[in-house]
């Protein structure tokens, strides 16, 4: 499915509010901090997206940075900092960064490539499979290829789902709404996911989750 045909299937008023939020690129400024200071925000992240950043089963799971497009985390990090994206720990961590340091950060976690942590039920990944590559037409879902890939691997906006940990794929899914999109006025490539989250049943939600748990 091309990027033509995705638009069709999603709510023309979120994809026109998506579309005229422009990239945000920034000018390369001369870093504002030391390889130590660096070196330190790197190893605070590791503690908990782990030693090489393939994320953590926990009490709550926390997600896989290895081979993350940078764009993305850099977006993700404005997010939290902004307020459109709801953690109760992220927001802390994000807005002590610098632009540079956040640029910096996004850079050393897509350059790693970690093994999958695995522990999906692979009785599901088959269906999973099917839905990522094919979509679902009666329930108006793009195969999620058209935006992430063939393999998973993202582009730019769009993040990497290769290798992610399926119990954080599950829970951000389900309470996409709930943390996503959390500021209307400034929407932005998120929107296009609210819809398909919420046409997605926990089921297939979790047979996606499972099939990208083992991507490398």
């Amino acid at each position: 499915m091309t990027a033509k045909s995705v638009r069709l299937v999603l709510p023309t008023a979120i994809l026109a509010a998506v579309l005229s939020v422009s990239c945000r690129a920034q000018d390369p400024a001369k870093a504002d901090f030391s390889q130590q200071a660096l070196q330190a925000k790197i190893a605070y992240c590791k503690t908990c997206h782990g030693v090489s950043g393939q994320g953590f089963h926990g009490s709550t799971p926390i997600p896989r940075l290895a081979g993350q497009q940078p764009q993305y985390i850099e977006n993700q990090l404005r997010a939290f900092i902004e307020r459109r994206r709801e953690n109760k720990y992220m927001y802390g961590v994000a807005h002590v960064l610098s632009p540079s340091v956040q640029t910096a950060l996004a850079n050393y976690f897509h350059s790693l490539n970690s093994k999958p942590v695995g522990g999906a039920p692979k009785e599901l990944v088959a269906a999973g499979k099917k839905i990522y590559e094919e979509g679902l037409l009666d329930a108006n879902v793009p195969p999620c290829a058209s935006c992430h890939g063939p393999e998973a691997k993202g582009d730019g906006e769009f993040p990497r789902l290769a290798g992610q940990l399926h119990d954080y794929i599950f829970n951000k899914l389900v309470n996409w709404s709930k943390e996503r999109g959390q500021d209307p006025k400034h929407p932005d490539t998120s929107a296009i996911m609210q819809p398909i989250a919420h046409n997605l049943t926990k089921t297939q939600i979790e047979s996606v989750a499972a099939y990208l748990n083992y991507l490398e």
